[in-house]
């Protein structure tokens, strides 16, 4: 399944309405999220998500009030020794 890379502003957000948040994402039935970054300083978030389809993505996005700047499906990741694979 397709994996995705998301960023999202966060405004004036504390430790706990980032963790509050980051709980909401991973309870996700939906989509997967697999990993969730966050910087409260910056007001920034990235999240990991694998969805069936990049549109199938954003409904859910937009249904959970999920605004993001960027969404950016992943096709190759580093491997050991430098090379790139492909990602399904």
């Amino acid at each position: 399944m397709p994996r995705y890379l998301s960023q999202h502003t966060l405004g004036c957000l504390t430790r706990q309405g980032a963790e509050e948040l980051t709980r909401r994402l991973l309870g996700a039935t939906d989509v997967t999220v697999s990993r969730v970054i966050v910087n409260t300083q910056e007001g920034k978030m990235l999240a990991e998500f694998t969805a069936p389809t990049r549109d199938d993505l954003e409904k859910w996005l937009a249904r959970e009030r999920f605004h993001f700047d960027w969404l950016l499906r992943i096709e190759f990741e580093a491997v050991p020794g430098g090379g790139l694979e492909a990602v399904s």
